[in-house]
């Protein structure tokens, strides 16, 4: 019998009026990536993710790991 893996899904509410809230997998790169999770996904396979090497939703999920993701980690360092 095949084991059904858990996924936790995420999410982020909207930060300003008018935005709509964010809900993806946590660790949802790594494993389109084949990366194992704790470490961190090598700048060569996020650039081949971009690039669609891993498929259309690894790009989608890579443009928002270095994008929205990153953008939010910056403000949280910034403001400790």
């Amino acid at each position: 019998m095949a084991r059904k893996r858990k996924s936790k899904t995420v999410t982020i509410g909207p930060s300003k009026k008018g935005q709509k809230a964010v809900t993806f997998q946590k660790g949802g790169l790594h494993r389109s990536t084949g990366t194992p999770m704790g470490q961190k996904i090598p700048a060569s396979k996020l650039a081949a993710a971009k690039a669609g090497r891993y498929g259309p939703k690894a790009v989608k999920q890579a443009n928002m790991a270095t994008g929205m993701l990153a953008a939010g980690r910056r403000t949280a360092k910034k403001g400790k």
